[in-house]
């Protein structure tokens, strides 16, 4: 059969939600672009459930209004989707301290009164601008707060915010390439507290701007975001169920993208892969092993979620959710309080729970029946909500991610480089997604912004 060959100037692989953004803002600017994606649908691990009045997530349930492209993105979708913010009770997080959730602290008198930190650690909080600048580039998170702040904030504040976002080991996420504001807190400023105070004119500016670091989500759940993004992409311009078939190719000043099962073979200047690591060395085999070695190497946390639906919702806290830290030696990563932070997600009266197992530090829980996952919430629900013993969820659902949160580790720096050189080396060729500038939707956003950016400057030609 003859191959049916089409020119585009980009195109785009991976309809996550990077890819969608990308492939939007490359159509905004004009460009004729192609996105390709190996399953049959589209939005990564963005999948809303719905379940008689009760809202699930099946990856992440939150993000931050942390840059100007967010804002920028919900202003262009408005009339199609709708930005969340969360309400205000969920700005309370709790921390599971011997058999108790406790506030997090947020500001010094809330640090010196809460029983989470010791005594010792309250007088080094109080002490910590007067510490000096670190001088490892690829100093740990544990290790930063251990010298700027002591152990049991590192115990019962910071582990467990790390396996909230992360669901990641702090002894092992690097600073510089994990959390990086905080990094430039230390590094520039020599001080958390000194940094946040010489930068509340930028914070205001930002304010302005709309960029207000709330936690958002979208109304009626993710699953409205992504459809959208697909709604303006629209089926012409992208091409689902590509399975393992697709083959890129670099021929000069072109690439080449035979899909396969399409039978089309696709003329680009431009390749914007948006694939995590793992996926990487299918898709391009041109590329040898040494060349990608130091990208897949980059390792992910398997994360189970499970969606749990309470029709008694009376013992849910109104907070954003409940960390449990590593020193307390308990199975649940955390349980995040959806129905507590956005309307609609449980019928009235009820709530919407999520209940995170796994992480890098006990990999083995995702080899957990489903059985023994519930019996695990049943648990939890008793011991850690109140709820009577014998009570049992009225919704239950399952979500097994074994690829589930990349892991900012030493060797990031190795990953930052090759992906660099191997932009040098094929030009055309941009290598996005995950695998580099953050793992949060915000940072996603941002980089499909930037992505399309680079691709569309260059796109222009020379003024003669």
């Amino acid at each position: 059969m003859e191959k049916i060959e089409k020119e585009v100037d980009v195109v785009v692989i991976g309809a996550g939600i990077t890819g969608l953004v990308t492939t939007f803002t490359l159509m905004q600017k004009g460009l004729k672009v192609l996105l390709l994606e190996k399953k049959d649908q589209v939005g990564g691990q963005l999948h809303t459930i719905y379940d008689e009045g009760f809202v699930f997530e099946s990856g992440p349930n939150t993000g931050v209004v942390s840059n100007m492209e967010v804002v920028q993105l919900f202003k262009a979708l408005e009339d199609e989707c709708t930005l969340e913010i969360a309400r205000k009770e969920s700005k309370v997080r709790l921390i599971w301290k011997k058999g108790a959730f406790h506030p997090l602290p947020a500001g010094h008198k809330a640090a010196i009164a809460t029983p989470l930190f010791t005594w010792s650690d309250k007088i080094r909080i109080l002490f910590e601008p007067f510490r000096c600048k670190g001088r490892d580039p690829l100093e740990s998170i544990a290790s930063l707060t251990r010298r700027r702040l002591g152990k049991s904030y590192l115990d019962y504040a910071v582990d467990p915010f790390i396996s909230g976002i992360y669901a990641g080991d702090p002894e092992k996420l690097i600073t510089r390439f994990a959390m990086p504001k905080l990094y430039r807190l230390d590094a520039e400023y020599g001080s958390f507290v000194r940094g946040a105070i010489k930068r509340r004119p930028i914070l205001l500016a930002e304010k302005q701007q709309g960029i207000s670091k709330e936690v958002f989500s979208v109304k009626g759940g993710f699953a409205s975001l992504v459809v959208a993004l697909s709604a303006k992409v629209t089926s012409d311009n992208m091409r689902l169920s590509l399975g393992e078939q697709l083959q890129i190719t670099p021929a000069g000043k072109e690439w080449l993208i035979n899909l396969g099962t399409t039978n089309e073979l696709i003329h680009a200047k431009h390749v914007i892969s948006t694939v995590p690591a793992y996926a990487m060395p299918s898709l391009f085999p041109f590329l040898a092993a040494e060349q990608l070695a130091p990208i897949v190497s980059l390792r992910y946390a398997p994360v189970i979620q499970v969606g749990v639906g309470m029709k008694d919702g009376k013992n849910v806290p109104q907070a954003f959710g409940g960390l449990i830290p590593g020193v307390e030696k308990e199975r649940v990563l955390g349980i995040l309080f959806n129905s507590s932070c956005y309307a609609g997600r449980a019928p009235e009266n009820g709530a919407s729970l999520s209940f995170f197992v796994g992480g890098m530090k006990h990999p083995e829980l995702l080899d957990l029946r489903d059985d023994e996952l519930k019996d695990l919430v049943v648990d939890s629900l008793h011991r850690m909500l109140g709820y009577p013993v014998g009570t049992e969820p009225d919704k239950l659902h399952v979500f097994r991610h074994k690829w589930a949160i990349p892991q900012y580790e030493a060797d990031s720096e190795s990953r930052l480089e090759a992906i660099s050189h191997l932009q040098r080396t094929y030009p055309g060729l941009i290598l996005g997604g995950s695998i580099r500038d953050g793992i949060g939707l915000a940072d996603r956003i941002k980089q499909a912004f930037c992505m399309a950016q680079e691709v569309a400057d260059s796109s222009v030609s020379p003024m003669m």
